[in-house]
């Protein structure tokens, strides 16, 4: 079975330009799917290409860092069929909450002498 690499792209990206990219390198026009917010003109949008080897995928990822990707996911055992919106979304939540994101860094100030003259009663 194939795989799936989705890719969430920048404001400003050309969802035209990744479509040309896409082709031009390989990749027919029922290999991918981009989903398109019509609603707001420059908004974000998602793309999820049908890949089916390791090279396919790094050609797939070259293409996306080239047009402004902000995270790329890859989905094994995932057909082009099976890869409508709601389906990729679903599994990005799953995903994203699974992940374990970095935290700020917090520092701890701790008293090295016991009370002092601030602690009042």
């Amino acid at each position: 079975m194939s795989n799936i690499l989705a890719g969430l792209f920048e404001h400003h990206s050309d969802y035209k330009q990744l479509e040309t990219d896409l082709e031009s390198s390989g990749f027919g026009s029922s290999d991918y799917i981009v989903y398109l917010d019509d609603t707001h003109h420059y908004s974000q949008y998602m793309t999820s290409v049908c890949v089916k080897d390791k090279e396919q995928i790094d050609n797939a990822k070259s293409i996306f860092n080239q047009n402004s990707v902000v995270k790329t996911y890859l989905f094994e055992n995932v057909s082009i069929e099976q890869a409508d919106f709601n389906t990729i979304k679903r599994l990005i939540d799953a995903r994203n909450r699974a992940e374990i994101h970095n935290s700020p860094n917090v520092k701890i100030k701790a008293s090295s002498h016991g009370m002092d003259s601030e602690v009042k009663f």
